[in-house]
């Protein structure tokens, strides 16, 4: 009896993350592979998913190593999913400028430009990974995120066994510190009264219970938590017929410390006695 496997296909940029996302993957306990040649995937198929192994999750890195196996990429994941497996396409990416200051961090030549410059090997494995990109599921923009940013985000998307169909995680963030790259929703609640000008609340995070009941005391808070529920509980259904798997609403305020994080925990409470499962994640709530 064939197993369905959970596999998920990791790419991207050399400097944009992989090395932290596999084995961020790996401590999740997806059985990883780095440079697999893709011609391989079906054999590795075959032997997992008749019980060869008690493996029943894989992450597979496929990059531009790849050569002239790269294009084969989206016709092996496609047979993947017609064989019954739940295959998902992780594509890390970068800006320019980020991924050049890392490689002139660590000191590293671009392995796609070894005797030239990093740029003209950024621009050469762009063109090559172009098609790859374009069918992956999610594209994560790691510019701003650093390792333990990248490798939490990925445990809270892939490492929970048994989660639901559709993954929800509600976001506070500060816009002092950018928007995440990476959330599909973006509220902003900077319009609401704010506690840092208030002394007694300003030095204490929004998870602070007299910072949370402070903002939720407010008309307009509640007002808008009525409003962004109602809207989500028509969007998550919709999204799960879409065959979604992770959803990221993301709330900002000035700093990220105050206002959106008790919002964050609220929205939270609210979806989830919905029966709609929600986590929470505060980005910024430890900066000063």
């Amino acid at each position: 009896m064939t197993v369905p496997l959970h596999i998920i296909v990791l790419s991207g940029l050399s400097g944009s993350g992989k090395s932290t996302a596999i084995r961020a993957l790996e401590d999740a306990g997806y059985f990883c592979i780095d440079n697999l040649p893709i011609v391989l995937l079906p054999k590795l198929l075959e032997v997992f998913a008749h019980g060869a192994s008690d493996m029943q999750r894989m992450a597979i890195v496929i990059d531009a190593r790849e050569g002239r196996f790269l294009d084969a990429t989206p016709q092996a994941v496609q047979d993947a999913r017609a064989a019954g497996h739940r295959v998902d396409v992780l594509f890390l990416d970068a800006t320019d400028d980020a991924i050049t200051r890392r490689f002139s961090e660590t000191r590293r030549r671009h392995p796609l430009a070894p005797f030239g410059t990093v740029a003209e090997g950024i621009a050469s494995e762009r063109s090559r990974l172009a098609a790859l990109r374009s069918v992956a599921d999610e594209v994560v923009d790691t510019t701003r995120l650093n390792a333990h940013e990248l490798k939490s985000l990925l445990t809270e998307r892939y490492g929970h066994e048994g989660a639901p169909e559709l993954a929800v995680q509600v976001l506070s963030f500060g816009f002092r510190h950018g928007v995440p790259p990476h959330a599909d929703n973006v509220l902003d609640v900077r319009f609401l009264p704010n506690p840092y000008f208030v002394p007694d609340l300003k030095a204490l995070p929004g998870t602070d219970q007299r910072v949370a009941q402070w903002v939720l005391a407010h008309n307009e808070a509640q007002l808008f938590l009525d409003h962004a529920a109602s809207l989500l509980e028509f969007l998550l259904p919709r999204y799960r017929a879409e065959g979604k798997a992770y959803l990221t609403i993301a709330l900002g305020c000035t700093g990220g410390r105050h206002r959106s994080v008790a919002l964050a925990e609220e929205l939270a409470r609210r979806l989830s006695a919905k029966k709609h499962p929600a986590r929470v994640r505060h980005r910024d709530v430890d900066r000063e």
